[in-house]
């Protein structure tokens, strides 16, 4: 007998998460994901707090110590609102694609994605403290957030392209065929003549008929490919623009702490400057 979620870990619940445990193409198929929206959203919490926490520690090198408690505030709230957000506009889509996920499933399907997404971050936690620690460049370690930001959600988007195949538009063709084997007559051998054994040819053992299954793929033209790309290009703008109206995440030493900033810029604006500014 399996555990169930609420009677592993939490890191035996991320282990099992990460190996997709959760989302097994069988389940998804039948319109299940086999976990609790609690358990997603506690290790949507703690990672993404742990993560946050990585990140304000350059406020202490730059006497913003309330950084650390800041920035593990507002990382995981960064992510879970984001995902309120979007979660509207992929349902709508879904439901048109003829998704097999009714509304509370669909919920669990993109919080399994934010907890992996949040997880990958997580594991980036120690190369941020240890670069925290070994340069005085804000611009480096804004960059270096930036950047594993990024990589943490093209892998968690990866991982929701991967369970939505099995429950969105056509599903795979399965074919199954007989294949009737025929008796194969075996060659004379070159043994001295029996009348006992002129009498029949000899033949191979006659196996019972072989069931072959063959599952042929959706088509090309499927049509949850097209609303998952239109739904990630809403969800990338949506996520930058809230990570722009929650910072600072890190706390630039020229400034004074604050919770929040005034709207200036755009998120795409500042990172090229930042990038100019710290080769050039």
């Amino acid at each position: 007998m399996s555990e169930s979620p609420s009677q592993r870990s939490i890191v035996g619940t991320i282990d099992h998460l990460l190996r997709g445990g959760y989302t097994r193409p069988e389940d998804l198929a039948g319109g299940r994901v086999g976990i609790p929206t609690g358990t997603l959203l506690i290790v949507c919490l703690v990672m993404g707090a742990f993560y946050g926490a990585m990140m304000g520690l350059y406020g202490t090198t730059t006497d913003h110590s309330e950084m650390v408690f800041a920035s593990a505030v507002k990382v995981p709230l960064l992510f879970l609102l984001t995902l309120f957000v979007t979660l509207p506009s992929l349902y709508v889509f879904s439901a048109l694609a003829r998704s097999h996920l009714r509304g509370a499933d669909t919920l669990r399907l993109l919080l399994v994605a934010v907890a992996v997404n949040m997880v990958v971050l997580a594991s980036f936690g120690p190369v941020t403290a240890f670069f925290t620690f070994s340069t005085n460049s804000y611009l480096f370690i804004k960059l270096l957030n930036v950047l594993f930001f990024g990589i943490a959600g093209i892998i968690g988007l990866g991982f929701l392209r991967r369970a939505l195949v099995p429950v969105m538009g056509k599903p795979p063709i399965v074919e199954k065929a007989v294949v009737e084997r025929t008796p194969v007559e075996m060659p004379a051998l070159d043994v001295p003549y029996d009348p006992a054994l002129a009498a029949e040819p000899v033949v191979a053992p006659q196996p019972s008929p072989t069931n072959l299954i063959r599952t042929t793929r959706p088509p090309a033209n499927d049509p949850a490919k097209g609303v998952f790309r239109a739904w990630i290009v809403i969800y990338g703008i949506v996520g930058a623009q809230m990570g722009w109206i929650l910072r600072p995440f890190i706390g630039a030493p020229s400034r004074d702490f604050q919770w929040f900033r005034a709207r200036e810029s755009n998120f795409l604006g500042d990172v090229l400057n930042s990038l100019r500014d710290l080769v050039f």
